[in-house]
């Protein structure tokens, strides 16, 4: 694990000098870290999101078929505290994958959690750069297989800027995992921004800041937007850290989908998947009959942007972008692919889903209802990560009772749209 990496003055060789990162967005970062972490921690954890676990990668960039026995270099821009970097070196450690992971942030206090973290746990794949992707065009660092960049494209200056400079240092056939803020779920934010500026003007120390927040909240009225958003809850979690990055950043805006896709197009990239995919599917959200055949036929990104519209609380978009010019996604249609599930106990999930009873969610306030086929269950007790489509059908006949393959097949693809519609079902390759 190398450690020891500063930018400072840009390389002999470099044709332009390094962009300057924001002074007032780096002060903030130094002096509270974003999101709190303690290094202590990872000796009974490992934090675990999306984008960037190694079967999304796989599923939605590689069309499951990545082998993470060669190498694979990868890029955590704006790595925080170290969320991402940490889950996915622990993952390519643990796969024996023979990679390189660069953390670049522009906090050398952030840096320092994330490096103490890699440390807790003796990760050797991850290299810390202080400085901001803004400076990666003369850093040459790339090419990059993987670039992770969650929650940081909304701070810079110029947000097209910095996601052309991380398309950039992909390699030919690379991807990105990205999230960015989302316009309609942060209602209310940006006008409690304003108010905040105008009580306590950026520069004003952080605490006052803080405790001018707190008060304003604390005495807003029942019509306020932000008052009635239940959508947001990082001012709740009593962490001073949380608030300040909600209410009181120096540079913020959000997104819509049209404008993610346009912003992905103009950067030379092809987005292939929103996270969770069901929530940007408009069926999930309400079950008309007409309005469902009339959206059917609408292209990917025209059906999330109705869903976005319909659903108002998509706080956060997380996505996948490809420089591939081809289909990068797994499809079940395959039947050689082998269903992984992410992060959840096959046997456990198998004996939650009762025949005849609909899977049930709370989608930020909305209650989703999902009905399954009738062999749900027991086709979740063959995933085990090793047999493919075919193969968990051909266990399922030796016990008897199964239908014919063309029944089973349609129900698997029914049990696959909803698990991995809330990304618990992925799909890989053997190698």
């Amino acid at each position: 694990m190398s450690n020891d990496v500063t930018i400072g003055a840009p390389p002999a060789n470099a044709a332009t000098p390094p962009v300057k990162a924001d002074a007032t967005v780096r002060a903030q970062y130094e002096e509270m870290p974003y999101p709190p972490r303690d290094p202590a921690d990872e000796a009974r954890r490992l934090v675990v999101g999306t984008p960037s676990h190694v079967l999304e990668i796989n599923h939605y960039l590689y069309a499951g078929r990545r082998d993470y026995r060669q190498p694979f270099r990868a890029l955590v821009a704006g790595g925080g505290t170290g969320d991402a970097c940490i889950m996915l070196a622990q993952q390519l450690q643990d796969l024996r994958c023979p990679a390189e992971i660069i953390y670049l942030d522009i906090s050398e206090a952030s840096r320092a959690i994330a490096e103490a973290r890699a440390q807790t746990r003796a990760l050797r794949n991850v290299r810390f750069v202080t400085g901001s992707l803004l400076d990666l065009p003369s850093l040459g660092l790339g090419p990059f297989d993987y670039i992770d960049c969650t929650g940081v494209l909304h701070h810079l200056p110029d947000p097209q800027a910095g996601l052309d400079a991380l398309a950039a240092a992909l390699a030919p056939e690379g991807g990105m995992g990205v999230m960015l803020y989302g316009e309609y779920g942060r209602s209310g934010v940006y006008p409690m921004q304003d108010m905040l500026r105008t009580l306590a003007p950026v520069g004003t120390p952080a605490a006052e800041r803080l405790a001018m927040a707190k008060r304003l909240i604390r005495f807003l009225p029942p019509t306020n937007l932000f008052r009635r958003n239940t959508f947001l809850n990082d001012h709740l979690s009593g962490n001073d850290a949380a608030l300040y990055d909600l209410l009181l950043h120096s540079q913020d805006r959000a997104y819509t989908v049209p404008q993610i896709a346009d912003m992905t197009r103009r950067a030379g990239l092809r987005l292939v998947a929103f996270m969770e995919p069901m929530r940007y599917e408009p069926t999930t959200y309400m079950s008309d009959p007409q309005i469902g055949r009339e959206l059917a036929a609408l292209p990917f990104l025209e059906r999330a942007t109705f869903a976005e519209r319909l659903a108002n609380n998509l706080r956060i978009h997380v996505f996948y972008a490809t420089k591939a010019g081809y289909d990068t996604v797994a499809r079940p249609e395959d039947t050689s692919a082998i269903p992984v599930l992410r992060e959840m106990d096959a046997q456990a999930l198998a004996q939650g889903l009762r025949p005849g009873t609909p899977l049930v969610a709370n989608l930020d306030g909305f209650p989703w209802r999902a009905q399954l086929p009738p062999l749900a269950s027991a086709i979740v007790a063959q995933v085990d990560g090793r047999k493919s489509i075919a193969e968990i059908y051909t266990s399922m006949a030796m016990r008897g009772g199964l239908p014919v393959w063309d029944e089973f097949h349609q129900q698997f693809e029914q049990l696959y749209v909803v698990l991995n519609g809330i990304n618990h079902l992925l799909l890989r390759f053997r190698s």
